[in-house]
């Protein structure tokens, strides 16, 4: 890319491979040939220069890059970083609380924030990848389903396409809360850095596209895991949990030249102001005192290049994750060096030997000369071997080979950091890689579902680093049982047997303390069950103080392994059965709810509330013949604002009660649960109801529902069908939870949640909703147990309609959503443009060239917007003329942008000036 050049300014790295000699023996395919009726015009998609980035950040939604763009923006300001966003959704699924739109027309109000948002930080560059968003989940593995196949193919391409030196993105771990998109997202940004430089991966973007392998330099997550000051040394002072991790810090506290001084805070909330339709605008000013100010920090996944040494002032500066990638640091190796470590294994054994290679590759035009390289790991660990790599010219590869032994005394589970230090005669080089100590088996409290799906994806993409990110939790009901099972697995390459002890915490007792495995055989696992009960139901429960860790302790051939899990207990009650169904009036009547009143004034997020009066509330439940009957009622002191009857959705922008059920309690994600969420009150005065999140999103068909407000509280009463729930009941085991939002403004933005079972993201974890019983109900004879197939809304905003995407997709010369472009003989644009009238109504006259079939999505643009809209369907080859209508009088500069739909399926842009 081209960039102005006041100094400093860094100097790009010229790899495009993992390997140089890889890189340079892959000669580009040749472009399709073109055509001239689609490839004369300037600004026509495939004409231009293939966009160059420095840095690309990868997320699901508009918003997501909203706590990075304090980092992006001195990149930019103060070394001339060019970072693009990619931003699968559109965040449809999301709230709006501008005005009524949803679906693809809040896609388009979202782009336009997001397009707004990130220009503050300098960034242009937004790819949108036109995958639908759904429903808020934490569930990856939904996500992905939802999402397709082909995402990964679309980050590939982008990756091919835009070639950014360090790739950012989200936490790819289920930790609790942490929305199923974001997972995806970042999951797709991690093996997107291996794909995109892998020959064999999409090989048709290779052969048929023209495009090019490309290995970015680093992968980093957002976020980091430890603790940390305030100040200009919140990087320096950072402490991972994970000692063998490298966690870098940007400090938002420094201020910007380009901004009259204001700190880069500041000029990031401006930012996020931007959105609006998520109720952001009103976000408070961030602290005037820059030492109250920490940092955004990001926690490096994987890098194929030389980085600054943790521990040292090199990496705590702004620039310690562009050093070797984008920035070469004082006495550091140049720009373009590949730096290595690769251990045999992750998993090493106390006492056993294990192989490291360290590989150093120069530059492709630039020498290293006489190069060595020293391996240094932990205290008591031996590492033998020479580190000699000859002299390195240009483009040639060094191995070292090293035997490492950990001491036989080396803690189980424990992350240990094995480090490289490269010498030239150009200058230094630092690389390291963790690996973990594991004797020969190794005992696991069983996972859930979604966090055994991510360490299976943590093994396949080979990436053994992230595991282990989420401490394994189980839930068990207050004053109830469940199994246990501790997954044993032998490491060694011989048969194992041992013993599985489990030392839990006062108030749990298990039916045995240790249980023996044996035969276990090289690399196999097995299950130990224990059951487990909680036998002082007055511990506390829920994000109160209910999470309980304990100790297991699997023993081995050569010593034992501790792992410290979790127990969470999760509120339980009996529903009482009624005697004569209760009266859905909003009052409890004599005798209606004979069980115990559930507190549902827990904190789960937001704002605490301030008193009782502000609010607080408590359920009953009750059910008679077929249907479950709940009573809620809440103190609020102040209503928030009174949706319309037809905008009765997004029902956490008000007040509002929502009742979650998961008809069998087993369920990984809410679409085969039941959630209906009642409004007490409307613009047009009654209550309303809706689904949301749930196996089938829209009214809340079946359900019954009446409420009373009155000064300072309001009631709900819910009649809800059982047979109107994804599935026949388990009357044992009934997954439920009653939860409040609390609004108290008139803008559509909601401050605080509370309720039963309580724990953050709670609405989308179903395991962590409380456990109910009914007492004496059986569901009726033949009810399926296996619930349906979900609906979930699938439309989102395509690109073609995104007036922005296509102007984007002109200037970049690039196709639209991550696909591939129109092949020539498909493709079509437009050429030229002028005012006409048609039927009295104002219009532009627009004429197509056309390579053959397709769609063309037009739309009349000036200095205001868009004036007018049409989609044509072009029969064939050839020139088109065609009347866009417009919808007001054009302003200043106006012209035609088109999108190109070809048959087969690829994509083209266009634009022309309006003469």
């Amino acid at each position: 890319m081209r960039r102005p050049s006041p100094p400093p300014s860094p100097r790009r790295w010229a790899v495009l491979t993992a390997a140089a000699s890889l890189v340079l023996a892959l000669a580009p395919a040749p472009p399709a040939s073109a055509d001239p009726a689609t490839s004369a015009d300037p600004a026509a998609t495939g004409s231009g220069p293939a966009a160059d980035l420095d840095v690309l950040f990868v997320g699901a939604h508009p918003d997501d890059e909203a706590f990075s763009l304090s980092t992006l923006g001195q990149w930019n300001e103060d070394h001339h970083v060019r970072t693009g966003v990619v931003t699968v959704t559109r965040g449809e699924g999301g709230g709006n609380a501008v005005g009524p739109e949803e679906g693809p027309a809040l896609g388009l109000i979202r782009e336009a924030e997001e397009r707004t948002a990130v220009g503050g930080a300098g960034v242009r560059d937004v790819f949108n990848l036109d995958d639908v968003d759904f429903y808020y989940t934490v569930s990856a593995p939904l996500t992905a389903q939802i999402w397709g196949d082909d995402t990964l193919e679309k980050v590939v391409r982008i990756v091919r396409q835009t070639r950014p030196e360090v790739l950012l993105t989200m936490d790819p771990a289920p930790s609790p809360g942490n929305h199923g998109n974001h997972q995806q997202a970042a999951r797709l940004a991690v093996q997107a850095f291996y794909a995109a430089a892998d020959p064999k991966a999409y090989p048709e973007q290779i052969t048929r596209e023209g495009l090019r392998p490309f290995a970015p330099a680093k992968v980093l997550l957002g976020g980091g895991r430890g603790t940390s000051r305030t100040g200009p040394d919140c990087a320096a002072t950072f402490r991972p949990a994970n000692p063998a991790q490298n966690v870098y810090g940007v400090w938002s506290g420094r201020p910007s030249a380009s901004h009259g001084g204001r700190t880069w805070a500041a000029i990031e909330r401006d930012s996020q102001r931007a959105y609006a339709s998520q109720g952001w605008a009103v976000f408070p000013d961030v602290p005037s005192d820059p030492a109250q100010l920490g940092c955004d920090f990001f926690t490096q996944a994987d890098a194929r290049v030389p980085f600054p040494e943790p521990g040292t002032a090199a990496a705590a500066a702004p620039t310690a994750i562009l050093d070797g990638a984008l920035v070469r640091a004082s006495g550091a190796v140049p720009l373009g060096t590949l730096l290595d470590l690769r251990p045999g294994t992750f998993d090493v054994r106390p006492g056993a030997a294990f192989t490291v290679k360290v590989t150093a590759t120069a530059p492709p035009r630039e020498p290293l000369g006489r190069s060595t390289v020293a391996l240094r790991v932990p205290d008591g660990w031996k590492a033998d071997g020479t580190g000699d790599l000859g002299r390195l010219t240009p483009g040639r590869t060094g191995t070292a080979t090293f035997t490492v032994t950990p001491p036989k005394g080396a803690a189980p589970g424990d992350r240990a950091r094995l480090a490289a230090t490269l010498t030239t005669e150009r200058g230094a080089g630092h690389t390291d890689r963790q690996v973990e100590v594991s004797p020969a088996v190794r005992g696991v409290q069983q996972l859930l579902p979604q966090v055994g799906q991510y360490e299976k994806w943590a093994a396949e993409v080979g990436v053994p680093q992230l595991r282990g990110l989420v401490t394994p939790v189980l839930t068990l009901p207050s004053g109830g049982s469940r199994q246990v099972g501790v997954v044993v697995t032998n490491v060694s390459d011989a048969a194992q047997s041992g013993t599985v002890r489990l030392d839990l915490p006062a108030g749990f007792t298990a039916d045995r303390a240790e249980a023996p495995y044996s035969g276990l055989a090289a690399g196999a696992s097995a299950t130990v069950t224990f059951t487990v009960t909680n036998t002082d139901a007055s511990l506390k429960t829920s994000n109160d103080g209910g999470d309980y860790a304990y100790t297991i302790t699997t023993t081995g051939s050569d010593g034992s392994s501790v792992t410290k899990p979790a127990l969470e207990l999760v509120p339980a009650t009996a529903i009482p059965r009624a005697a004569s169904a209760p009266a859905v009036d909003g009052a409890e009547g004599d005798g209606e709810y004979t069980g115990k009143a559930l507190d549902i004034s827990r904190l789960w997020e937001g704002t605490a509330c301030s008193s009782a009066a502000d609010c607080s509330g408590t359920a009953k439940v009750t059910w008679h013949d077929d249907t479950l009957y709940l009573l809620v009622q809440v103190k609020d002191d102040v209503l928030g604002t009174r949706l319309a009857a037809s905008d009765c959705k997004r029902h956490w922008r008000t007040d509002a009660v929502e009742v979650t059920i998961d008809p069998r309690g087993t369920s990984e994600n809410t679409s085969t649960t039941f959630k209906a969420a009642v409004l007490p009150v409307t613009a047009e005065g009654p209550p309303c109801a809706l689904r949301d999140a749930d196996n089938h999103q829209g009214p809340a068909t079946g359900v019954r529902i009446a409420s009373k407000v009155s000064s300072g509280a309001y009631a709900v009463e819910l009649a809800i069908p059982m047979e109107q729930l994804p599935g026949a009941v388990d009357p044992a085991h009934l997954g439920l939870n009653i939860l409040v939002y609390d609004s108290d403004t008139q803008d559509k933005t909601g401050q605080t949640r509370i309720g039963w079972s309580t724990w953050g993201g709670v609405q989308g974890d179903p395991y962590r909703w409380g456990v109910a019983t009914l007492p004496g109900y059986q569901p009726p004879a033949g009810r399926p147990t296996t619930p349906p197939d979900p609906v979930i809304p699938a439309t989102g905003l395509s690109s073609l309609d995104s007036p922005q995407s296509l102007e984007q997709a002109v200037r970049l010369g690039l196709p639209l959503a991550g696909g591939p472009a129109a092949k020539a003989s498909e493709s079509g644009r437009v050429s030229a443009a002028t005012p006409g009238a048609t039927g009295g109504q104002g219009s532009v006259r627009v004429t197509l060239r056309a390579g053959g079939a397709g769609e063309a999505h037009l739309f009349v643009r000036d200095a205001q917007g868009t004036a007018g809209s049409r989609v044509v369907k072009v029969g064939g080859k050839g020139v088109t003329t065609v009347s866009v209508p417009l919808t007001r009088a054009l302003g200043a500069d106006p012209a035609v942008v088109a999108g190109w739909l070809a048959p087969g399926g690829g994509t083209a842009a266009s634009r022309v000036a309006v003469r």
